[in-house]
């Protein structure tokens, strides 16, 4: 890939997430490292076939995990893994991000376009907690809507529920009286972790990390991709076993449906 005879050695992918799997192959057709945004790819079986074309160029494929760069994602890790005894951890997460109707009109409201809301805003959550509580043993989902998800995570170091939502409607009140718009809440037996800023430069360091030559490759996207993968294929069960309280907030109707 060259513009006026200068070579380019990264290309960077920030298209719709329906798209990433094609572009990562144009980069490397073209001899580019290539930098993908999250989600990497929408299916694992993506993951496989990159992997194949990555061992057959010299180049390779980067994903962006900026969570496992947050300081708090950090300590907590280190927390967790210095843990002596085998007792699983009781985790609770909670994501409301609001959004406008423009994301029900977008590709982003698409669900075979972006893969839902638990691909599309959720799978660096996912990332995470795999990155710091092990392998996944069980994934249940409670909810799965247009503006919502909500689930149930048993990973081998911690039992996790967790929510994710574009709904204004669904923020704590305490947020809405700040003039807040987002919420994050991230609980370890209950003691509430601060992990509510420090997220403006964790982009910037990814990419300053993957030109000195570290960065996260292709199979350590795959954890969490399967995961998402597994949650857009379910049937939601509803308010059963280890549900988060938020998957109890009232439905709202889609503001693109037919009464």
């Amino acid at each position: 890939m060259r513009r006026n005879g200068t070579k380019v050695d990264y290309t960077s992918i920030c298209s719709p997430n329906y798209l990433h799997d094609s572009h990562i192959r144009f980069g490397l057709r073209n001899d580019a490292h290539v930098i993908c945004e999250k989600p990497l790819v929408l299916n694992p079986w993506n993951i496989d076939a990159l992997e194949t074309l990555e061992k057959e160029s010299d180049k390779n494929i980067y994903n962006i995990l900026q969570l496992r760069l947050h300081p708090a994602i950090i300590n907590l890790k280190k927390k967790v893994d210095s843990m002596k005894n085998n007792t699983k951890q009781d985790f609770d997460l909670t994501y409301i991000t609001s959004r406008g109707n423009w994301y029900y009109t977008s590709w982003k409201g698409n669900f075979q376009k972006s893969g839902g809301i638990a691909t599309n805003i959720g799978v660096h959550f996912f990332d995470m907690l795999s990155w710091i509580f092990g392998n996944i043993q069980e994934n249940i989902v409670n909810v799965h809507t247009h503006d919502r998800a909500a689930g149930y995570l048993e990973f081998e170091k911690a039992r996790v529920r967790w929510f994710l939502s574009v709904n204004a409607e669904i923020l704590p009140q305490e947020v809405l009286k700040e003039g807040k718009r987002t919420y994050r809440s991230m609980k370890l037996q209950d003691e509430e972790i601060e992990f509510s800023s420090g997220f403006t430069d964790l982009h910037t360091k990814s990419y300053e990390d993957i030109l000195e030559g570290k960065g996260f490759r292709i199979a350590e996207a795959r954890n969490s991709i399967e995961i998402v993968h597994q949650i857009r294929n379910q049937q939601p069960v509803g308010l059963k076993g280890e549900y988060h309280p938020f998957a109890k907030e009232p439905l709202s109707r889609h503001p693109f449906s037919v009464s």
